[in-house]
């Protein structure tokens, strides 16, 4: 009962911890760029300060409103995201960055619809899948979200929606035959997304032969490595990056974790994988013990996607994976997908606040 009663600390610690480490490492990758673009190199470090606040404001919201009310709201919540994934499509509300329309600008304030729909469908999927649902129905609601979240386009966001919806089915009871099912599902439309796109297909052959191109097509992944290599065991110290002086592409979203393994070395990256691993563990751990199946099948969510998109960013980084253009959760650089992250953090504490 002790060990489970710090479950809520723990989980806050770790994820307040991680984003206060952002903040630092967002400055140290962007000063040199938010300089040069914005003639004040604090711009990026503000803007993800007002997020920060804003995602502690969600978070100790949703650790005090009971989940197992979330069941009222599932339905509205992904309706409401399946417009707002729409809405994103329509010029003029959808705004268009490096050929992708994934925000939303509601004027005072834009937001990415795609990043919502991970605790939106998550809380959808645990309360549909309290009771034992056929496999095509699920697909069927799967494929009209990746469907949207394609026409953006965001194959990386797409990868986390559907490993992380057949996650929960799978906990929800699903059987093997749906597994094998999902898997030729996961094969086909892979394959299809991937040569459907020169964008992704370049990819796949930088992925699979990283020296060509060195300054077209694999230049971004070479300068990742270049970067993680310069870190050496104990780094080149904080704020002393070479590649943020504009050859890393991305350096304070997508690629972060270079900058972080090229200042603090393979001690400092391997240390925040560990720390993610934590994470994981007490999300599990929490989902293991939740007191209802609602709340095991959220939890699971949850912490699937959380997980899941940690170390696709990772193995990115390191190329044991094509290069996917997710973002990791708490470190870089992005208000919305921030304050998701602790909105599921924060859900995932009230789940652990209750006994079986």
């Amino acid at each position: 009962m002790k060990k489970r009663s710090r479950l809520p600390l723990f989980l806050f610690l770790i994820s307040c911890s991680l984003a206060l480490f952002s903040l630092l490492m967002i400055y140290n990758a962007s000063s040199v760029e938010a300089f040069q673009t914005f003639g004040d190199k604090f711009y990026y470090v503000r803007n993800q300060t007002i997020s920060l606040l804003i995602a502690l404001m969600v978070l100790a919201f949703f650790t005090l409103f009971s989940y197992q009310n979330l069941k009222i709201f599932a339905l509205p919540l992904l309706i409401l995201n399946f417009l707002a994934l729409i809405l994103v499509l329509i010029p003029g509300l959808g705004i268009k960055i490096m050929g992708a329309r994934r925000w939303l600008n509601l004027g005072f304030f834009s937001f990415q619809p795609s990043e919502f729909l991970k605790l939106s469908l998550s809380i959808y999927l645990a309360a549909w899948l309290e009771q034992k649902r056929s496999i095509w129905p699920f697909l069927a609601i799967t494929l009209l979200f990746l469907t949207l979240i394609m026409f953006q386009p965001d194959l990386g966001t797409s990868i986390i929606i559907l490993l992380t919806s057949f996650l929960v089915y799978f906990v929800s009871g699903g059987s093997l035959k749906s597994f094998f099912l999902f898997l030729l599902f996961c094969l086909f439309l892979g394959s299809l997304l991937i040569f459907s796109s020169d964008y992704r297909k370049n990819r796949i052959i930088t992925f699979l032969n990283p020296t060509i191109d060195p300054l077209g097509k694999s230049y971004h992944l070479r300068q990742i490595l270049i970067a993680l290599g310069s870190g050496g065991l104990l780094g080149l110290g904080l704020g002393e990056s070479k590649q943020k002086y504009l050859y890393l592409p991305e350096a304070t979203t997508d690629s972060i974790f270079a900058v972080i393994g090229e200042e603090t070395g393979f001690l400092g990256a391997t240390t925040l994988i560990f720390t993610f691993l934590l994470l994981i563990y007490l999300g599990l751990k929490i989902a293991i013990q939740a007191p209802n199946r609602f709340g095991q099948l959220l939890a699971v969510g949850l912490i699937s996607w959380l997980g899941l998109q940690a170390f696709i960013n990772f193995g990115a980084m390191v190329s044991l994976v094509p290069l996917t253009g997710l973002p990791l959760p708490f470190i870089s650089y992005g208000g919305s997908s921030l304050i998701v992250a602790m909105a599921s953090i924060g859900i995932l504490i009230n789940i652990a606040k209750n006994k079986k």
